[in-house]
């Protein structure tokens, strides 16, 4: 009881306050954390004109991406409970810290250290953001509000992870200064955001220094491992294959498929994470039990599909794999962040989740450093294909481990 006293949800007069605010300030909440993710994936279809600019090959590309992970994992690791310790605001006021200056090393960029500051600065807005916000926008939820917040969280985090793409496509494509003007763009809008975080409340009633932040180590007790082990699999695959859309697949659309607007570049990065917001919803309905296998088997066709597009060079493919896997990865990890929840006791929940998102960051990283190593040796096409195997096996793995577990329930 004394953590919802901490975050005002069982106070009497909070509840008064929120029930006659309404849905505003939960979707002002929202929009603030669309700006943030957008930042970063904002460059993504940027990559192929820095590498025309810098020189670089496919596997500084990937190892550029890749820093953002290893962001977002040092955060989840050293200041994963921030903001339950020094206020949901503060620490969406550092977040958005960093996302003006990862804008700021994209916008002053004349080397390829720049680009790696801003993906590191990304990194760690996205860490502080992901729990933070989405702990915020709940809380800023009218009373009786909260299957509906979580939608607003879900889409504001995906919706804006697909927006950012998409934003900078169509001003690299139809705007002057394709590498500047993004990131002006997102500044301005990160500006906006700090004064719109200005006039919300703040949801944690006892708040302590930023002092009494402490590193928070991941942990999994024993009766989580049977549900973690699928769960994480699923989560790792999934984020790789987002992994891999935005961080190659702009290279692959301009040198295979000859698509050189940047806007078709975007759009076809950001159906991934739209087609993903859309699986979240499912799996609500759908519920955790049934969406993480279903998930995990609709991950596997947009495997598949993507395999299909790196062997026939059509477009149709690659489109319908970042739809199809989109919705496998929507499915499957708002399915694993259910079950490993329900089965964390109360006292770990948090150190689990964390975990769990280690593993899923993990999965952008490494696998993608991996395809850029083998792109010099096999090419782009015959890299990707390697990847897609070991991702197709690791999927069909978990699939099949669910299903045996759950006809050994059955029974």
């Amino acid at each position: 009881m004394a953590d919802d006293r901490r975050t005002g949800t069982t106070d009497d007069r909070s509840t008064g306050r929120r029930a006659r605010r309404g849905w505003l300030p939960c979707l002002l909440a929202g929009a603030v954390f669309v700006v943030c993710m957008a930042g970063t994936t904002l460059p993504t279809p940027l990559y192929p004109l820095y590498q025309e600019k810098f020189g670089f090959s496919e596997l500084t590309v990937t190892v550029v991406f890749a820093v953002y992970a290893f962001g977002v994992i040092g955060v989840l690791l050293l200041a994963g409970n921030a903001s339950d310790t020094i206020g949901r605001r503060p620490t969406l006021w550092w977040g958005l810290g960093f996302a003006a200056a990862s804008a700021v090393c994209f916008l002053v960029a004349d080397a390829l250290g720049w680009l790696y500051a801003g993906r590191l600065c990304s990194g760690l807005s996205a860490g502080l953001f992901t729990g933070a916000a989405t702990a915020y926008v709940m809380e800023l939820a009218p009373p009786g509000g909260a299957s509906r917040a979580t939608l607003v969280a879900t889409a504001a985090n995906m919706g804006g992870l697909g927006c950012g793409p998409l934003l900078a496509g169509l001003l690299a494509e139809y705007a002057p200064e394709p590498l500047l003007l993004p990131f002006a763009v997102h500044l301005a809008l990160v500006a906006v955001s700090a004064l719109v975080l200005l006039r919300l409340p703040e949801t944690v009633s006892e708040r302590l220094p930023l002092s009494a932040v402490r590193p928070g180590k991941p942990a999994l007790p024993p009766q989580v491992r049977a549900v973690f082990v699928p769960a994480a699999v699923a989560s790792f695959a999934g984020f790789a294959l987002f992994g891999l859309f935005t961080s190659v697949s702009p290279a692959f659309l301009a040198r295979y498929l000859h698509v050189d607007n940047h806007a078709v570049s975007g759009l076809v990065v950001a159906l991934a994470f739209f087609a993903s917001t859309a699986g979240q919803v499912a799996a609500g309905r759908v519920g955790p039990t049934r969406s993480l296998p279903l998930g995990c088997a609709v991950l596997f066709a947009g495997l598949l599909l993507l395999a299909c597009a790196l062997s026939t060079d059509l477009l149709v493919f690659v489109v319908l794999s970042a739809l199809v896997g989109g919705v496998g990865q929507g499915l499957s990890f708002r399915a694993a962040l259910s079950a490993v929840a329900a089965a964390s006791p109360a006292d770990r929940r948090a150190a689990v989740i964390s975990a769990l998102f280690v593993v899923a960051y993990t999965g952008i990283s490494i696998p993608v450093i991996g395809v850029g190593l083998l792109a010099e040796p096999l090419g782009l096409e015959g890299a990707g294909l390697v990847f897609l195997a070991c991702m197709l096996v690791l999927v069909a793995g978990a699939g099949v481990y669910l299903l045996r577990r759950a006809a050994s329930a059955a029974r």
